[in-house]
């Protein structure tokens, strides 16, 4: 793949996690910044033309002496997914726009005293570099872990979560709760508002896992008095709003896009996004779910307004900041600047 705009990253390794997951452990062309709790998105070229685009969360930690490493669990109907799993091999090379999300450790961890983690399946795997990173850049932080799982064998680093508890007794709680061993144990909602009262309002709270799951933890923890600002989700199974509401001002309007110190200018008129108009016109802007869900696109409103129709990444201290969407943004009420 020749495009200049992409980064090269070599398996170097690929390690069985479970059953239908794997790690690949990568060797990036060139040095790749990331941050714990950050995913990848690979671009993949079709056999008949165009390419597509998937988010695979980073499980190595930026802090530790760990190669880059992805982890993928086979789903049923991810065409890549499968691919990676079945068919990619030790010396093949993948190619990413590089890493982004918002998925991460505070900026000022000094607010919090705890960190919780929810996750289900394969929603562990950016739970796994935020804690491994967490426990060894701050040694007052208390993590506690309540990862869902039929069996301790379908439990993608079970033995490494155990290692890390025995490394850090006093620092790291684990709860393991599987659905298909007796007695069972599913997370349930006497499990969270008990987690919520013990832990309280200075506490962050990470989910990943299925929707439904999220939602449900996500309703719970706000009914027992803590804020949206302290709960944060990552999003894997993209599902586009069935209602997409209109922008207030569907006008023509000019929008400057300064990516990587190049300036474009292009004109954006309801129905087509930024990002739709820049990729017709082949401007480089990064995208991967285009639902407002990954934040991959991403970028900062210097100068107007940007009117998103869904957001379900950006939380409200990054719109006040004026980061917004590229994806699900219109301009509004006139021109815009941005910085991608």
């Amino acid at each position: 793949m020749s495009d200049p705009s992409l980064l090269a990253l070599r398996i170097q390794e690929i390690v069985q996690e479970t059953n239908d997951t794997k790690s690949f452990i990568l060797d990036p062309a060139q040095k790749l910044d990331y941050r714990a709790g950050q995913f990848l998105t690979l671009v993949f070229r079709k056999a008949g033309g165009g390419e597509d685009r998937r988010s695979y969360s980073i499980s190595s930690s930026p802090v530790l002496d760990e190669p880059l490493q992805i982890t993928v669990k086979r789903v049923a109907n991810g065409a890549w997914s499968r691919w990676l799993i079945d068919s990619a091999r030790p010396g093949d090379y993948l190619y990413t726009i590089g890493a982004t999300g918002f998925f991460v450790l505070p900026e000022k961890p000094a607010e919090y005293r705890q960190l919780v983690f929810f996750a289900a399946g394969s929603g562990i795997t950016p739970v796994f570099s935020l804690i491994k990173t967490a426990l060894h850049t701050d040694a007052a932080l208390k993590l506690v872990l309540v990862y869902s799982n039929s069996s301790p064998e379908r439990t993608i680093f079970h033995d490494a979560l155990l290692a890390l508890q025995q490394q850090f007794p006093d620092r790291l709680r684990l709860d393991f709760l599987f659905s298909g061993l007796r007695p069972l144990r599913r997370l349930n909602v006497s499990i969270v508002e008990n987690i919520a009262a013990q832990y309280g309002r200075d506490t962050l709270y990470y989910l990943c896992g299925p929707m439904e799951y999220m939602r449900t933890i996500s309703i719970v923890l706000k009914t027992s008095g803590i804020a949206e600002h302290s709960i944060r989700k990552e999003i894997f199974h993209i599902e586009k709003p069935a209602i997409k509401e209109l922008p207030p001002d569907a006008l023509p309007h000019m929008v400057t896009a300064v990516i990587g110190g190049i300036t474009h200018r292009f004109e954006v008129q309801y129905p087509a996004t930024i990002l739709q108009t820049a990729k017709a016109l082949g401007i480089p802007v990064p995208y991967s779910c285009e639902a407002g869900q990954c934040g991959t696109c991403s970028a900062d409103c210097l100068e107007g307004n940007v009117w998103m129709w869904h957001n379900d990444v950006l939380l409200d201290e990054e719109l006040a900041a004026g980061r917004v969407l590229t994806c699900t943004g219109y301009p509004v009420g006139g021109d815009v600047v941005l910085k991608i």
